[in-house]
């Protein structure tokens, strides 16, 4: 009896150098834009240079064909699925998928079961893929250990949610985490012209175009989540028809629909946590906590509109309200130790919180600058006044020579400079005159006012005040 007899079932093997779920090519054909075009090699992969690279450890262990149990912590559509998957497929590992959300621990039984067989029977080891891990209990975590320490079967599990807090410290010694990063603009952008190209997997057998610049917005408003890019992608392609164009208009139509393909849960509703998002900016406490319900009510998962909050904190609030931060990540904590339906009013409290606070991107904008121009200086040499300086020859040599401790001047303010002369004295952060912001604007003017007076008495020869 062949291994197939043996171990059919859900998780049935497909071509290839390793076994992992398929289905038939009228279901790939009737599949979502994002399963269709999941990516079946490495070489299609994008992403995560800074673990699949030449030399980095992932790379290494694909190539030595020996996986071990990992912990892959990332955002939505990032990749950790896929990345498991291929894990499997380049070291001729069994794949077998189980799901924290709607499996328990009788299916962990019966797949290691099955694994413990097929290692007997064909010497050939079994992924156990855990999608969405952080959904476990601690005890049910620990059901886990025996088979991962004996190695029946390899645990990769998958989380968007911090592992130090989400997952048992004896499962973490065992299982090194990997952390997953956002996809870039670009990469994403590249990812939607390939689909829109691609006639057999992708959409281009409906010969549709998309306007200059529009497949770079839809990237950018998918915020890191392939699944959510192609998911309105597809949903514009038909609202285009065959032959059609997508141009702006199509395109924010598309991100207007409740086009639930975003997720494997469909939860995660493009069109509702951009109102929601959009209702905190306009300081519209009302119809931000309308969306806010309308998404717990659907289903939505409260610690992912945590993460949102969080995101509107730092990214429209700002230094304009410092504790807005605080206040998102408390309510963050509080639901994560209430949980529903208590733990919602803490979300609810944040939302109001956020909405009637006074808004301001301005550090937004400046890191965004900042990164531009430390992407344009990279080679541009620490100044040596603000170097380190921890042994005899570097001090020899001049490292942190004429450096002045500014606490311990009576201005409080010397005239040193603190960018390289590559940069100059460029100015990235601009307060706004809102908030919190207009007394750090007072604070920036007042150390402006003393440097420049410092620099002048430099200049002229005078001495410092005593």
């Amino acid at each position: 009896m062949s291994e197939l007899d043996l171990f059919s079932g859900r998780d049935g093997p497909v071509p290839g150098k390793g076994d992992t779920d398929a289905g038939t090519e009228a279901k790939e054909r009737n599949a979502p834009l994002a399963a269709r075009m999941r990516p079946r090699t490495l070489a299609e992969f994008v992403g995560q240079e800074h673990l699949l690279g030449e030399g980095k450890a992932l790379r290494g262990m694909l190539e030595a064909g020996e996986p071990s149990s990992l912990i892959l912590w990332g955002p939505p559509g990032s990749g950790k699925t896929t990345l498991a998957r291929l894990i499997a497929e380049e070291t001729a590992t069994r794949f077998v998928s189980f799901s924290a959300v709607t499996d328990g621990i009788p299916r962990v039984r019966e797949i290691v079961k099955e694994a413990r067989a097929r290692l007997e029977a064909t010497g050939r080891r079994t992924i156990l893929f855990c999608d969405e891990i952080h959904r476990f209990n601690k005890a049910q975590q620990d059901a886990f250990l025996p088979h991962v320490e004996s190695g029946t079967v390899i645990l990769i599990g998958a989380t968007t949610e911090n592992p130090s807090f989400e997952v048992v410290r004896p499962l973490l010694s065992r299982a090194p985490v990997l952390v997953l990063e956002p996809l870039t603009v670009p990469q994403l952008a590249g990812i939607l012209e390939r689909a829109l190209e691609d006639p057999d997997r992708g959409l281009g057998g409906l010969r549709v175009r998309a306007d200059e610049g529009v497949l770079a917005w839809l990237a950018e408003q998918a915020d890191g989540d392939a699944r959510r890019a192609l998911g309105v992608l597809e949903r514009a392609a038909h609202l285009a028809g065959p032959g059609g164009r997508v141009d702006e208009e199509v395109a924010g139509e598309a991100l207007q629909h409740r086009f639930a393909v975003y997720d494997k849960g469909g939860e995660e509703h493009f069109n509702l946590i951009s109102a929601l998002h959009k209702s905190v900016r306009g300081s519209d406490p009302d119809a931000a906590l309308y969306w806010l319900a309308r998404m717990l009510e659907g289903g939505e998962d409260p610690l992912y509109l945590a993460r949102r909050l969080i995101r509107m904190a730092v990214e429209d609030v700002g230094l304009a309200d410092p504790q807005a931060l605080s206040v998102a990540m408390s309510a963050r904590d509080a639901y994560h130790f209430l949980g529903s339906p208590e733990g919602e009013l803490a979300l609810a409290e944040a939302t109001v919180y956020l909405a009637v606070a006074a808004k301001s991107n301005r550090v937004y904008q400046a890191w965004k600058e900042a990164r531009e121009a430390a992407g344009e200086t990279r080679s541009a040499p620490v100044p040596m006044h603000i170097r380190n300086a921890p042994t005899r020859l570097m001090k020899d040599l001049g490292y942190g020579k004429g450096y002045e401790y500014e606490p311990s001047l009576p201005s409080g303010v010397s005239a040193q400079s603190f960018l390289p002369e590559e940069v100059g004295e460029r100015a990235f952060y601009e307060p706004a005159a809102v908030g919190f912001e207009r007394t750090v604007a007072e604070r920036m003017e007042w150390f402006a006012n003393k440097r420049a007076e410092a620099r002048a008495r430099e200049g002229s020869g005078e001495p410092s005040p005593e």
